[in-house]
Order: structure tokens, then sequence, then C-alpha cells
């Protein structure tokens, strides 16, 4: 497409100014103005009509009368300017055989004698001298008729006259509109710029505020929002600030038993046959912050938008069959009773394994850490709806209701139990959860399962067996 054409089809954005007071006001001011127009157009037209009428009924009076007369003809030639008044009014008369006479006869239609002969009053508009006019005729009595030609004019004067006497009350009622806008502006306006004030406060790092709880409804709940928002921030901002505390306890510990022995090594104290257990300390020290750093990163790579996946069709049985061969063998070492379930058939899932893999091994890390010996560890896989659960069980001290309503909060967890029983990092938790809404399922927690233990339960889109 040509730049200019395209150009021409790009909406037109128009710049914002000034303050919604003042568009408020003038949108208030904008529609008043144009419900006067319409008002005016509308009561003009009216009042036209209404002088036509009123006008029209007081020359049809005034025919009916003047029909009257004794001898109309006569007297009516004879004295017209005198009856028919200064106004303009132009009169003529139908002879009982016809015939028309008078200055107003020119008004008069042959269709209009014939209805007036036959007995009928005759109301219509015709050109007289150029002009238009209202003509109302009215038989008499004795035969013929009396015909009274208005012009026009004196109908647009009595409009003009109405159409004035509304100048006022309009004037007035757009006034009365620009007022009503602005208190209407103030009462919007006010609780929105005072809500924007709180937001600029909480972005500033300000805490403990109250949105505006004025003003209208919408302005009531994003002053509620406003509310909600900020004890959502506390609630985060000290969470995060407790568990950077929790972070660095738990680097400083390893860093403080490495720097020791280093500086030791360094001054030459550490005896030479004490020398392999200080490596074996130093290497388990260390091992200890790479995994604690690699948890720290692998989270910090499940936040990023760009996390990768590879979702395709995977056999979650043999996935689960893969695993037991790991864990059955690490469990044997610490006298722990591993067992899977899962059915006979197979368990397909658009997924991506190898993640389903990380959250099954993690998940089974923190069970087998809290499992006492002679304890059983399970893996079950099984179908449920259309879905694919995993699920890890353990023998262990299992979990309070409080525990697992937090359970996947970053340390959490392990702040509460650091000194109670074994703990992590304190992030594996976090890291399943956050890779099971990665793959669109869902991870729950019960702090009692069948074994006596915890139970976690992770709910993957599948088709259930094969």
């Amino acid at each position: 497409m040509h730049k200019a054409a395209w150009h021409r089809l790009r909406p037109v954005q128009w710049p914002v100014r000034g303050t919604l007071t003042t568009a408020i006001v003038l949108l208030a001011t904008l529609v008043a103005a144009l419900a006067v127009v319409l008002t005016g157009i509308v009561a003009g037209e009216t009042a036209h009509a209404s002088a036509e009428a009123q006008e029209r009924d007081q020359l049809a009076r005034q025919a009916a009368v003047l029909s009257r007369v004794p001898a109309p003809g006569s007297l009516l030639l004879a004295d017209e300017q005198r009856l028919a008044g200064s106004n303009g009014v132009r009169l003529a008369v139908v002879a009982p055989d016809g015939r028309v006479t008078g200055p107003a006869a020119p008004a008069l239609t042959d269709a209009d004698r014939d209805r007036l002969l036959s007995g009928r009053s005759v109301s219509a508009t015709a050109p007289l001298a150029g002009r238009n006019f209202m003509v109302e005729a009215h038989p008499a009595p004795g035969g013929g008729a009396v015909v009274l030609a208005q012009p026009m004019t004196d109908v647009r004067r009595a409009a003009a006259r109405m159409q004035s006497s509304l100048l006022l009350p309009m004037a007035t009622g757009l006034v009365g509109a620009a007022l009503a806008g602005a208190l209407l502006a103030r009462r919007i306006a006010r609780p929105l710029a005072s809500a924007a004030a709180v937001a600029h406060r909480l972005a500033a790092g300000e805490r403990g505020l109250r949105g505006p709880e004025g003003g209208p409804a919408e302005a009531v709940e994003l002053g509620r929002s406003l509310t909600v928002l900020d004890r959502a921030l506390t609630r985060s901002e000290n969470r995060q600030r407790e568990f950077l505390l929790s972070v660095s306890h738990e680097i400083r510990t390893p860093l403080t038993v490495v720097k020791g022995y280093a500086e030791a090594l360094d001054d030459g104290v550490v005896p030479a046959g004490e020398l392999p257990a200080v490596g074996r300390t130093l290497l388990t020290e260390t091992r200890r912050l790479d995994g604690f750093v690699s948890d720290l990163l692998r989270l910090a790579r499940l936040e990023a938008d760009d996390f990768h996946l590879d979702i395709r069709r995977t056999d979650l049985t043999a996935l689960a069959e893969e695993a037991a061969e790991t864990w059955s063998r690490l469990c044997a070492r610490h006298h722990v009773d591993f067992r899977l379930e899962h059915p006979a058939t197979p368990v397909l899932a658009d997924t991506d394994g190898s993640r389903v893999r990380q959250i099954a091994d993690g998940l089974l890390e923190n069970a087998l850490r809290v499992t006492p010996e002679g304890s059983p560890l399970v893996l079950a896989l099984h179908t449920e709806g259309g879905h694919a659960v995993i699920q890890v069980r353990d023998g262990g001290p299992g979990l309070s209701d409080d525990d697992a309503a937090v359970a996947f909060e970053r340390g959490v967890l392990r702040d509460r139990y650091r000194d109670i029983r074994p703990v992590g990092s304190g992030l594996g938790l976090a890291i399943a959860h956050r890779l099971t809404t990665r793959l669109g399922g869902t991870i729950t927690a019960n702090g009692r399962g069948p074994e006596g233990g915890a139970c976690f339960t992770v709910t993957l889109p599948g088709d259930g067996a094969d």
C-alpha cells in the first residue's frame, strides 16, 4: 500500500490535554448546547405552527362574525378599512350568484368559491400581490360568503415573539448544565485525583495507605483496589525481605566455614593428618553453596518470559519407571521403602517430559529428606477426569493445614522448620510450583496422605490411558 494512503487509513490520535474536570465541564456544556439548539429548532417550528393556528382561529372567527352582518356586500365594501382593521387584512365578498368582489378576491380559487356557495367554510394559504396570505372564508346565512386574507408576515412576527420568549429559559438551561457539569466533574475528579496521589505514594515506597472511599461506585472500587494493592505490596515486600534474610543466613553459614578453614590453611595451623577432613568439609560446604545458587538461578529462569518448553507426546508411565529406578536405589541407601504405583496401560500427555521429571525429582528429594528409616515413600501415577495425576507421598511428619497453605512460598517452610527437621534451600517447592504452572497444570499440598506424611499432587493436561 502506498505510504500516503496508509497514513490516511491510520486512526487519528488526538493529544490529551487539560484535566478531567475541564473535559467533563466542556462535555456537559457541549451536550447542553446541542440540546438547546435542537430544542430551539423544535420550539421554533412549534411556535410558528402555534402562531399560525392562533392567527387562523382569530381570522376565522372574524369572518364568521362579518358573515352575519345584514347585506355584507354593500356594507363591507363601503367601509372595508374600518371593519377589517389596519393590520393588512384584506376582504372579499362572494355574492349568492357566485360573483367575487373585494381586494381578497384573487386569493379565492373557483373550487374555494364553489365550496363556499355549498355552505362550507374555507381555510387555505394562497398568494396575493406577490406575498403569501392566510385565507379564511365563511358562508353567509342568506347566501354568499365573506372572505378574509391576512399576510403570513403577521404569523412570522407572532412566532418571532414566541421564540424570543424562549431565549431566556434556554440560556438559563445552558448555564445550569455548565454548572451541573462542573459539580459533577468535581465529584468525579476529586476521588480520582486522590487515587492518583495514593498510587504515586505507593510507587514512591510508602505503605499503610488507604484508597479514597467517596465518589461514584467506580471511584470507590478503585480506592478499594488501591487499598488491596497496598496490602499485597506490603505482604510481598515483607516476604521478599524475609527471603533475602533467609538467603543471607543460608549463604553466610557455609561461607563462614569456608573462610575459617581457608584462613587456617593460610596460617598453616592445620595438621597434615587433618587435611583430607578439611578438604571434605570445604567440598561439602562448597556443594551446599552451589546447590543453593543453582536453585536461585533455576527459579529466576522460571520467572523469565522466554523460558523454553519442549512440548511433545510423552509417555508418563515410562518416565515414572525411569525415575523409580533412580530413587529406589537412593531410598535403599537411607533404608526408606520406595514404591511405584501406576496403571497397566500407558498414561500419555502433551507436555515437556524433562520438566515433569524435574518436578518429580524435586518432590521426591524433599520427601526423602524428612522420611524416617523404615517408612514408605511413594511415587504414584494415575488418570483422573482426562488429566494425568502424579503424586509423591511419604511417611514423614507431614504438614499442618497452615503449612500446606504456604508450602509453595519461597523459604517459608524452611524458616519454620530449620531447627526441627532436615530442610533444604527453601526453593524446591517454589520451583516445582512454577514449573507445574508453566506446563499448564496445578500442584497442591495435603498435610496428611495415606502413608501418614505429606502428599503432593501434580495434575497435568492429558488424555488418560492409551
